[in-house]
């Protein structure tokens, strides 16, 4: 089922959508998506790799292997790509009900796409949830120590 069509049926509200780039995925982001499933239905919004470039890093797996990997999990319902850090226009288009992320986003690079997002949900009475971030695990120092081993 397409991500519209999903929307679309009242029974799949309300939708709580994570964004992550799960490059590698880790228990961080399933604690993100745990906490998910409190508000609704779970659509992970994952970034392309052009995404991930323009903002993070290169990539450590492609996209369409990510993309395998968060369909196959049992709490996520539908995945929507996100091919930049502009999650307004994403918000605006779909009208889902929760945005969730990990707080580390409150002070830094994602910061100012955070604050669009809040003054675009509070139209329709979407609310943004910033989740606690997962001490001792983080995507670009698995990268590092990956790197580090080579």
């Amino acid at each position: 089922m397409n991500i519209n069509d999903y929307l679309n049926d009242k029974k799949n509200r309300p939708v709580a959508v994570a964004s992550m780039c799960a490059d590698p995925l880790h228990h961080g982001h399933i604690n993100i998506i745990n906490e998910a499933k409190k508000y609704g239905n779970v659509v992970i919004g994952l970034m392309t790799d052009e995404a991930m470039e323009d903002y993070k890093r290169k990539p450590l797996i492609k996209y369409e292997n990510r993309l395998k990997v968060i369909q196959e999990l049992k709490s996520v319902s539908q995945v929507i790509p996100l091919n930049d850090l502009d999650f307004a226009s994403v918000a605006k288009k779909y009208q889902f009900e929760y945005f969730l992320h990990g707080d580390d986003w409150i002070n830094n690079v994602q910061s100012e796409s955070r604050k669009k997002l809040i003054e675009v949900m509070r139209v329709w009475g979407g609310k943004v949830i910033d989740v606690p971030y997962t001490n001792g695990i983080s995507s670009s120092e698995l990268q590092k120590e990956i790197e580090f081993r080579d």
